[in-house]
């Protein structure tokens, strides 16, 4: 696994990479490739930082597993490739942001566009193997997702962090609330959606706060 990210990214999370366990979850990853089908390509591993620079970054939204279907991950949290069916979450994301912003649902679900925009969509594991959730979780992602949370906490201010479902709930912790802003909500899967997901208008309310702070709204 060659971690190539650009600066100042690579500055930020230097002493991440010499640390053991980032060592360690190298040749764990470069084994996985090797031997089994893994998602996403490798050089979209660490896509979630070339597309949105640490200067720019204004949203941080976290998701857990990259999708484990063929063709869909493309290193970017609840992002799918260009003419790939909308996963469920998908969906019900778009779901909401059309009621919310009245807006037309997007036929691509590349998210792309959002992390050029200074939305950060980070995985908690980067990587997965092919048709198996959760394969790679435990490994040393975590650590290293949790790190960087942690130093955008540290390091930047008015940060709107989207935090969906108990699991990025979780990571409230790793957030100075004095510093930036959370909005949270049920998981937009499925299964809880229902609980609250639709209507809790995160993307109003979070292009509302930019706005308050004189920084340019997301285009959704």
């Amino acid at each position: 696994m060659e971690v190539n990210i650009a600066d100042p990214w690579k500055n930020i999370l230097e002493n991440e990479f010499k640390k053991d366990y980032f060592k360690d979850l190298t040749e764990f990853v470069k084994a996985e490739y090797q031997n089994n089908e893994c998602f996403p390509k490798g050089k979209d591993i660490f896509a979630a930082f070339d597309f949105c620079a640490f200067d720019d970054l204004k949203v941080v939204i976290i998701g857990q597993d990259p999708y484990h279907g063929e063709n869909q991950a493309n290193g970017l949290c609840f992002s799918v490739q260009d003419d790939i069916k909308h996963p469920p979450s998908l969906v019900n994301i778009f779901k909401e942001i059309s009621t919310d912003l009245h807006q037309e649902i997007p036929q691509s679900g590349n998210l792309e566009k959002w992390a050029k925009q200074g939305v950060l969509l980070l995985n908690a594991t980067l990587t997965v193997r092919a048709h198996e959730a959760g394969s790679h979780q435990k490994k040393g992602w975590e650590t290293f997702t949790d790190a960087i949370i942690k130093e955008i906490s540290d390091k930047k201010e008015n940060v709107v962090f989207l935090l969906w479902g108990k699991f990025a709930e979780s990571k409230t912790q790793l957030i100075n609330i004095e510093k930036h802003i959370i909005f949270t909500a049920p998981h937009p899967s499925p299964l809880g959606a229902w609980r609250g997901w639709f209507g809790s208008k995160h993307f109003s309310k979070t292009n509302e706060f930019l706005k308050s702070i004189g920084k340019k709204e997301i285009n959704w």
